[in-house]
């Protein structure tokens, strides 16, 4: 058994070794072996999502691709490539992806698995931009999909229930620079009440929120495209929200120095140095903690928020910050928003999981019976609760089926959602 963690700490894997083929064909290869099997990306999931008492095989040393596509609106990548690794890439080409999220650390083909997501209205999931990807099934078989393909929907959000994702083909457009802007201490009614205004200010907006106090927030981060758009309106918006500039760059976890985080104050800068939260050099959020994350459809948003903060005597001694932020509607089967815009609400938490652990019920039981939680972070929400609230969880479990018939990709994690 290894002695290999995930990224925070909190997860020791109980696989019985991990493997880092470097070809296609040795990665085949250890899959002839059969038994048990689970891939490996930048390891930033917080639950055992990853985990297997198998081979665990990392990805990560695979051939690296970089291919634009002749008409320059797709990029096809290395499934275990970076986000912030392939952005200055896309960059040199004069290309960009329509978001990212907070953190450009993670992998590509482990985000889009787990429905991870930047923010935005207009702007949906990083899975939503997927195009494209290969998958190697369990059994050795390449099978590559396009988006408008009979199982393509149902396989971009796949869990690590399919196989391997050699590359994925991502949508791309022409660069574009990004100001981000912080504002203080506005009123939390006065938000709630203009929630839709406060969201759709700029491109991307993030509320954080630490819980110690319910009467106002604690900073709402603006990022926003073509910087001079909307500036009176920002301005006019956050002065009736009684909130106040931000003087001197924030980090979103109040007292923690902010040099690892992307440029504020309004400063202008290429997308990928600004979507992003944290700088791909530093170590991103506080290192070390537990992660916990609901996304509810738009319309139950303010209900979910209030329901939250009655709970803020509860959430804030354990709470490091609780980031808010909005998402487009999407058809992929087990997106947190398939089929309805949505609103995350995800809690960046101390790093002791039993107390979180102990807390979640709780805060589940608040939440509207709407509310998805993320994939890959920390729920105690049970198996079949979970999937009740996917409306194509059956014709998922049948694609699983059909992709690894023998179930070596089914470790406990998927057992305990009924796959």
């Amino acid at each position: 058994m290894t002695t290999e963690r995930n990224w925070a700490g909190n997860l020791t894997y109980r696989a019985s070794t991990i493997a880092h083929p470097e070809t296609v064909d040795e990665l085949g290869a250890l899959l002839a072996q059969g038994g048990p099997v689970r891939f490996l990306g930048s390891r930033h999931c917080f639950n055992d999502i990853a985990d297997t008492e198998g081979v665990l095989i990392a990805l990560d040393r695979l051939p690296a691709v970089f291919e634009v596509n002749t008409n320059r609106t797709a990029v096809k990548v290395a499934g275990a490539a970076r986000y912030g690794d392939i952005a200055p890439l896309l960059e040199a080409e004069g290309l960009a992806l329509a978001n990212l999220a907070s953190l450009p650390h993670i992998s590509i083909a482990g985000a889009v698995a787990t429905g991870t997501h930047g923010s935005g209205d207009a702007i949906g999931s990083l899975a939503s931009a997927v195009r494209g990807l290969t998958i190697l099934t369990p059994s050795g078989e390449t099978r590559t999909l396009e988006r408008g393909d009979a199982d393509f929907d149902g396989a971009v959000v796949s869990l690590g229930a399919l196989g391997a994702v050699l590359d994925v083909t991502l949508d791309v457009e022409p660069t574009y620079e990004v100001a981000q802007h912080v504002f203080e201490r506005p009123d939390w009614d006065a938000v709630l009440a203009d929630f839709d205004d406060v969201t759709s200010i700029g491109t991307s907006v993030s509320l954080f929120s630490t819980w110690e106090r319910t009467d106002f927030v604690d900073q709402i981060w603006v990022k926003q495209r073509q910087p001079e758009a909307r500036e009176a309106a920002r301005e006019s918006l956050f002065e009736k929200l009684g909130a106040v500039p931000a003087v001197s760059k924030r980090h979103p976890i109040l007292g923690v120095d902010p040099a690892a985080c992307t440029e504020q104050l309004g400063v202008s800068g290429p997308w990928f140095e600004r979507l992003a939260h944290f700088k791909l050099e530093f170590t991103p959020s506080a290192g070390a903690e537990i992660q916990s994350e609901y996304l509810v459809p738009r319309a139950d948003a303010v209900a979910a928020i209030q329901a939250v903060r009655t709970l803020a005597g509860q959430i804030a001694p354990l709470l490091l910050v609780n980031e808010i932020r909005t998402v487009r509607a999407d058809d992929l089967w087990l997106s947190s928003s398939h089929g309805t815009d949505a609103v995350g609400l995800h809690f960046t938490w101390k790093p002791d999981e039993a107390a979180v652990r102990a807390l979640l019920p709780t805060i589940e039981a608040a939440l509207p019976e709407t509310a998805r939680p993320h994939w890959g972070k920390v729920f105690t929400l049970d198996g079949a609760e979970t999937r009740s609230r996917y409306s194509r969880w059956d014709d998922f479990a049948a694609l699983a089926a059909r992709y690894d018939p023998e179930r070596r990709l089914v470790n406990p994690y998927l057992e305990r959602l009924g796959l």
